[in-house]
C-alpha cells in the first residue's frame, strides 16, 4: 500500500490554480471526490482556450484504454505551442490493471515536459513499491491518496467545506448532516451546497433549524436525538422519536438508525474499558477533535456499566439480523420499539 501523501488536495488544487503543474499525476484512493475535483480543475486550467483545447486535449478511458497509446500520445508535442493534457481516467478497469500501469515506468521517469499527464486510480491504491510509484518519485509525479473517510472524520470534513464555502456549522448541525447524509461525499457536500445557497450570506452560519427547514431533517426526532436519550436510559423520548421515524420511514431507514447506534455503543464500550476517562484520555481513545463530541459517551458511562455496553452491541447484531428476515418476520419498526425497551431495560 502506498504511504499516506504528505501533500493534500488543497495543496494540488493552489498549485493547479496558479498554474504550477507537474508533468505527472498519480490520482488514486478510496474517496473519488477529492480524485474528481482535482480532475476537473486540471481540465480547466491545463488548457483555458476552448479551441487549443480540442487539439492538445486526449481523454483515454481504462476499459478501452492501452498504455502504449497513452505514452504516444503523452509524447507527442502540443499544436500551436504551450502545453498538452492527457488524462487516463478509471485506470483501475484495465486488464490487470496495476501490471499494466508499471509499464509506464519508463516515461514517468522521463515525462515529455509539454505534457501533464494524468492518471486516475479510483478504489484502491498503487503500492509504495510498484514501479510506476517508485518513477513517480524519481521522475517528480505528484502522488495522491484520496483515503475514505472514516464515518468519525465525517463531521471535521463538514465543517471545514463549510468554512471554504465561507460558513461556520453548527457542531450539532455537523454531526447530524454527518449522520444522515453520510458518503459519499459528493452527495454530502452537494447537500451543504444548497443549505450555502437557501442560508442568508450575512448570516454567515449553519445551524440545525437551518438543516431542518432546507434538507427536511427534523432537529427533534432524529438518530442523533435517540442517541442522547439512549445514552440517558430517557424511554419515553427514544420511543417518541420511534414513533415518528415509523411515520416517516423514508427520511429514516432503520439501516442507518442501526450503524448510527452500533457505532455509539462501540464508542462507549471503548470509554469504559479505557484507563484514562479524562475528557483529554477520552478525545484521544475515541480519537475526536473536541469534547463536545463527549457529550453522549460520557453520559452514557453515567448509566451503562461495561457489561452492559458489550451487551447493548449483542442485542443490536440480534436486532440487525431479524430486520433482515432471520429469526423474525415483524415490522422493522416494531422490532426497533422493542430493541429500544431492551437497550434501556440492560
Amino acid at each position: 500500500m502506498a504511504k499516506k501523501s504528505e501533500i493534500g488536495y488543497r495543496d494540488i488544487l493552489s498549485s493547479i490554480r496558479q498554474k504550477n503543474f507537474a508533468s505527472v499525476y498519480i490520482l488514486m484512493g478510496e474517496e473519488p471526490y477529492y480524485l474528481d475535483l482535482l480532475t476537473k480543475a486540471l481540465e480547466a486550467k491545463v488548457i483555458e482556450d476552448e479551441t487549443t483545447r480540442e487539439f492538445n486535449s486526449v481523454v483515454f478511458y481504462g476499459a478501452d484504454a492501452s498504455i502504449e497509446k497513452v505514452v504516444a500520445s503523452a509524447q507527442q508535442f502540443p499544436a500551436m505551442g504551450g502545453l498538452q493534457l492527457v488524462i487516463l481516467k478509471e485506470a483501475q478497469s484495465m486488464p490487470q490493471a496495476k501490471k499494466s500501469l508499471d509499464k509506464l515506468e519508463g516515461y514517468v521517469t522521463h515525462p515529455n515536459k509539454t505534457t501533464v499527464l494524468v492518471i486516475v486510480f479510483k478504489d484502491d491504491v498503487l503500492s509504495s513499491t510498484s514501479k510506476l510509484i517508485k518513477a513517480a518519485s524519481k521522475g517528480g509525479a505528484i502522488v495522491y491518496n484520496s483515503e475514505k473517510l472514516r464515518d468519525y472524520q465525517l463531521p471535521s470534513a463538514v465543517k471545514d467545506y463549510c468554512q471554504h464555502k465561507g460558513f461556520k456549522i453548527e457542531d450539532k448541525a455537523a454531526t447530524l448532516l454527518s449522520e444522515y447524509i453520510g458518503s459519499p461525499l459528493s452527495k454530502l457536500f452537494g447537500e451543504i451546497d444548497k443549505l450555502c445557497v437557501a442560508v442568508p450570506k450575512e448570516a454567515g452560519r449553519i445551524t440545525v433549524a437551518d438543516i431542518e427547514q432546507n434538507i427536511g431533517i427534523s432537529k427533534d426526532y432524529n438518530n442523533f436525538e435517540l442517541v442522547k436519550a439512549l445514552s440517558r436510559r430517557d424511554y419515553v423520548t427514544a420511543m417518541g422519536i420511534v414513533t415518528y421515524f415509523k411515520s416517516n420511514p423514508k427520511q429514516n431507514p432503520v439501516v442507518m438508525t442501526t450503524t448510527t447506534l452500533f457505532n455509539f455503543y462501540v464508542r462507549l464500550v471503548l470509554a469504559l474499558f479505557s484507563s484514562d476517562r479524562s475528557d483529554s484520555g477520552l478525545m484521544k481513545e475515541l480519537e475526536v477533535k473536541n469534547i463536545w463530541a463527549l457529550t453522549d459517551v460520557k453520559a452514557g458511562i453515567e448509566n451503562y456499566n461495561a457489561v452492559q455496553a458489550v451487551e447493548a452491541i449483542h442485542v443490536l447484531r440480534d436486532f440487525d439480523c431479524k430486520t433482515k428476515g432471520i429469526g423474525s418476520s415483524q415490522n422493522e419498526y416494531e422490532l426497533l420499539r422493542e430493541l429500544i425497551f431492551r437497550l434501556v431495560t440492560l
